[in-house]
């Protein structure tokens, strides 16, 4: 955490004060509403990371982090709708393409919103999402199975993999058009109100000029496994808010600062090893501290709607609702070998 409040963190706490938790229950039951994520690009939230010369803050990665933990705590529909947006905006920032100086200031700005699609690339040797080279640009062929923020986004960071292995990156427009057909909106045991849809490729034309990154498979392994096994913001602030509620009860208050300090103790050793200067480096040490702090969210929420009783069983109790979004992190963006660690750590008790 920060000790003096970057703008940022009181910018995404008076949202989250004013805005975000007044409404997070009749969200969670609803959709995330356009309106939210105006306040999200209004409190500057949209461009943490961004590049300054291209209309962002280009804050430091605590306060990215901070600001995260913040939103999810609050509203895990709405900061998962808007942590999409950031891998686009870091994606065009990093490599040097045509679309990039198109799109980096109006999504650094938050003049347009990007969602992503291609954590089905990794699935490979699967290969959900054909890309294709053809005259002009790219084909894509195949089926996205979950793509979040639909309705929402004005355009899509959308992978493919070539029949030579390689991961190809473009930017296409967020919306149906030939050759893309959503799905309806999926309903889900938590996070409905995200707006997660998948998605038919049957001949989606993309021009060149819309290519951001095309890498080998494995280099893209490299760089997305250690951020795979990273432990997310998200898990801290969902733990946050629920020991927030146990602290409250008349029985909670020791109960909550147990378990804060090891919050606390787990949230330095993940976000140390995020940022060690070897990125593909510690992967195990990441995956165990992972499933750590996946451990304490379980332990928080489910304290949550034990000191809740029989209220935390209603659909609008909020114990339920942080409770309903831990189980979601416990899976958002899993790999094969978190799940492995996963799996294996609860296997041992």
């Amino acid at each position: 955490m920060t000790a003096t409040p970057h703008p940022l963190v009181s910018s995404a706490r008076r949202l989250a004060r004013e805005l975000l938790v007044p409404n997070a229950e009749r969200v969670d039951q609803g959709e995330v509403p356009a309106s939210h994520i105006e306040a999200v690009k209004r409190a500057g939230l949209l461009g943490v990371g961004a590049p300054k010369e291209y209309g962002g803050a280009d804050a430091p990665v605590a306060v990215a982090r901070e600001t995260a933990e913040i939103l999810a705590g609050a509203c895990c529909s709405t900061w998962f709708v808007q942590t999409q947006h950031h891998t686009p905006v870091k994606l065009l920032a990093t490599y040097d393409s045509p679309v990039r100086e198109k799109l980096l200031r109006p999504l650094a700005t938050g003049e347009l919103l990007a969602g992503i699609a291609f954590a089905h690339v990794r699935a490979f040797p699967r290969v959900l999402v054909r890309a294709v080279p053809e005259r002009g640009g790219w084909r894509f062929e195949g089926r996205v199975p979950w793509y979040t923020g639909w309705g929402l986004n004005d355009v899509m960071l959308l992978a493919g993999v070539t029949d030579t292995a390689e991961v190809v990156f473009v930017v296409a427009e967020a919306r149906e058009q030939p050759g893309m057909r959503p799905s309806a909106p999926m309903r889900l045991a938590a996070l409905t109100a995200a707006r997660t849809v998948s998605l038919e490729l049957d001949g989606l034309r993309v021009p060149a000029d819309a290519e951001v990154l095309r890498a080998p498979r494995e280099k893209f392994a490299l760089v997305d496994l250690p951020r795979a096994a990273n432990a997310s913001p998200a898990v801290f602030g969902v733990a946050d808010a629920a020991l927030d509620l146990v602290a409250r009860t008349p029985d909670g208050a020791e109960p909550a600062r147990t378990l804060r300090a090891r919050l606390d103790e787990v949230r330095r050793e993940a976000y140390a090893l995020a940022d060690h200067p070897v990125p593909h480096e510690s992967v195990p040490e990441r995956l165990a501290v992972k499933t750590r702090a996946y451990d304490v969210l379980r332990a928080a929420t489910t304290a949550a709607i034990v000191a809740g009783g029989g209220r935390s069983m209603a659909l609008d109790s909020r114990a339920q609702r942080l409770a309903r979004e831990g189980m979601f992190l416990l899976v958002q963006g899993q790999t094969a070998e978190a799940r492995r660690t996963h799996l294996g750590a609860l296997a041992s008790g």
